[in-house]
């Protein structure tokens, strides 16, 4: 029995040893990081439709955002700035300061803005392949420019795709159960080292609370491209398609990999691509041998390497598979 009682009483020591070597890796790192998230207001125009066709009216938004340089640059996403005719950013000091749009990616929801502000504390990215499930997952955002919201838990999966505001999927993205609050999107996921593994950017309700952000490297790079060129190239072939269902004797003759094609419904003239030998009604099923089967593929495969460049298209004209040729021009 002596035994059992001093099993019995050291079991909640170690227990609160555990919690707080936990809680303070957690308040650790908030103390590192919170200085340099960042809190967003714009003011974007109301739709006149809704409005009664009066003068235009600015409704006020917010978001989170964070530091990347010292000198002033700031990343949020895409969807907290998008349309917005005034930005500001209010630092944990307390002072708002007006912030200029560098570039934004509708295809990643990523943006970079740029304030008048040096000496300031910048976040660093981490590698996102090193992440591993299962590892400490910090959320912080400043939803109302007044304090910062916390929540922490762990890198649930790695690897999903979300859909961005036009269509396209956004890959490599992370799943984590630290719930967004209201007003943090744009703020940073961290590690336990306070290094950016990722940008909250969705929450699903209805799939018990799932939580998203965008991929430190896939934030990285697109960041680094709008700082640098203001805008993300991608290739464009200058069609609209959708997925279509092939049958199993198109496939077979065809020797096709995929049992899916992208329809060609429509082919647009007068654009920065040569896409005259794509025809209506072709069924695109490979790029430069590579097989296609949906829209999503063949966005990836249009990448800014491939901009003026001649590219092979497999395409099932009249149930049989040919080969045709096509310069992608820039996606404005």
């Amino acid at each position: 029995m002596e035994n059992m009682y001093s099993f019995i009483d050291y079991a909640p020591q170690r227990d609160a040893e555990l919690l707080d070597s936990y809680s303070r890796t957690i308040t650790g790192v908030v103390g590192h990081v919170a200085e340099s998230v960042v809190h967003i207001q714009v003011q974007k125009p109301v739709d006149e439709r809704k409005n009664g066709n009066k003068a235009p009216k600015l409704a006020p938004g917010s978001g989170s955002g964070f530091i990347i340089s010292t000198d002033g640059f700031v990343v949020t996403n895409n969807h907290v700035i998008e349309g917005a005719r005034d930005i500001r950013v209010s630092l944990a000091d307390g002072q708002t300061v007006n912030a200029e749009l560098k570039g934004a990616d509708p295809s990643t929801d990523i943006a970079v803005l740029k304030i008048d502000v040096t000496g300031l504390r910048a976040l660093a990215f981490a590698n996102s392949e090193h992440l591993q499930p299962g590892q400490i997952a910090i959320a912080i955002g400043n939803p109302l420019g007044l304090q910062h919201t916390v929540t922490a838990g762990v890198v649930s999966a790695l690897g999903r795709t979300l859909r961005a505001s036009n269509g396209r999927l956004i890959d490599d993205i992370i799943q984590t159960d630290a719930s967004l609050n209201p007003g943090n999107s744009g703020g940073p996921l961290v590690n336990s080292l306070g290094q950016v593994i990722g940008v909250n950017t969705a929450t699903i309700l209805s799939a018990q609370g799932l939580c998203f952000a965008v991929s430190s490297n896939v934030a990285a790079f697109v960041a680094g491209r709008l700082i640098m060129e203001g805008r993300v190239k991608r290739a464009y072939l200058g069609i609209a398609g959708q997925v279509v269902n092939l049958t199993g004797r198109m496939v077979a003759a065809n020797r096709l990999e995929k049992n899916t094609g992208v329809y060609v419904y429509e082919v647009v003239a007068d654009q920065p691509a040569y896409n005259n030998e794509i025809h209506t009604g072709d069924i695109i099923v490979s790029f430069n041998d590579w097989p296609v089967g949906t829209v999503d593929e063949l966005h990836k495969l249009l990448s800014a390497e491939m901009i003026g460049r001649s590219v092979e298209l497999g395409v099932l004209r009249n149930g049989r598979k040919v080969l045709i040729h096509a310069i992608p021009g820039e996606m404005r």
